[in-house]
């Protein structure tokens, strides 16, 4: 897959085939659409294009109070889109001055003068441009005098999905992650880079890896405990994912991520490491002693490695 942050190049790209969007996610929805647009380029001997923003446009638009919280940082979107099969991503810088274009602009400067189209796929409900003012019709009104075709996805076919970003997200904050797992095709993922802690996991006789997130952006799920995947260097582990401010141990209200690794024992910090959330086990809570503490990471331990021999 070839990633282009800017319109050079563009011209290699033989009879492109277009959508446009976020697609924050990635889920099934968003699925469909990447699948019907490899089979629409294939339908005329193209390659798929997908033209997207960054930052999210709720970010420009409104900076001091977007709230916007991220199911994907971009190298997680870019990933699974290249796991979709998609040819092409266009990653346009998203700013004012392109918010203001009107639609006539949009499709004339960006998609026929700078992308070439040949064949654009839009959803029913899709709109664009200053205002919202493109739309499907203004499209079929327009596509003739600039030579390229126009393919709907109809409303029986995005809706026979009823998935949506904002119902991830929601998933996702109530910590329920199978049912955000079951939007999106495959487990929600959280990565970054191992740092240093206080090594209190390990003084009670579970180490952990601490995990600094990518991005301030990303959204975390609900606090507690979860028993999940970790991929480290291509090499897949189970083990269980503190999320929280460790109130049994800490006063302080910051944020950590604690990842015990099961059967495992080595070095790795300041390696990336990827997290893939399979359930929750149980909400955070504040115990009266430390021994009570581990008696119940030892509960939670015994509970996921029955998990995993039974479920996965």
């Amino acid at each position: 897959m070839r990633i282009f942050k800017d319109f050079e190049g563009l011209s290699e790209v033989k009879n492109p085939v277009v959508t446009i969007g976020t697609f924050d996610g990635v889920h099934l929805g968003h699925q469909k659409i990447i699948q019907r647009l490899n089979d629409s380029a294939k339908e005329i001997n193209g390659e798929s294009v997908l033209l997207t923003f960054y930052p999210h446009p709720r970010m420009v638009l409104y900076p001091d109070s977007h709230g916007l919280q991220l199911i994907q940082t971009q190298a997680e979107k870019m990933d699974k889109l290249r796991r979709m099969g998609l040819q092409n991503v266009v990653v346009i810088p998203f700013t004012m001055e392109f918010s203001r274009l009107s639609a006539l602009e949009f499709v004339r400067d960006i998609l026929v003068n700078k992308m070439f189209v040949k064949r654009l796929v839009i959803g029913y409900d899709h709109q664009f441009g200053k205002n919202r003012e493109g739309s499907l019709e203004f499209l079929k009104s327009v596509c003739d005098t600039y030579s390229f075709e126009v393919e709907e996805i109809s409303a029986e076919e995005i809706d026979d999905i009823d998935i949506s970003s904002t119902k991830i997200r929601t998933a996702i904050l109530e910590g329920n992650v199978e049912l955000a797992n079951a939007y999106l095709g495959e487990p929600y993922e959280i990565s970054g880079n191992v740092i240093g802690g206080e090594k209190l996991g390990a003084l009670i006789g579970f180490p952990t890896a601490n995990l600094e997130v990518d991005s301030e952006m990303k959204l975390l799920p609900k606090r507690g405990v979860y028993a999940v995947h970790v991929i480290l260097e291509d090499e897949e582990y189970d083990g269980m994912m503190n999320i929280g401010v460790r109130p049994t141990i800490n006063d302080k209200q910051d944020l950590s991520i604690e990842i015990n690794i099961f059967d495992f024992d080595e070095d790795i910090y300041d390696q990336y490491l990827t997290v893939q959330l399979l359930s929750k086990v149980r909400e955070e809570n504040q115990f009266a002693s430390v021994d009570e503490l581990k008696a119940q990471i030892t509960k939670d331990e015994k509970f996921i490695r029955d998990y995993f021999r039974t479920t996965l």
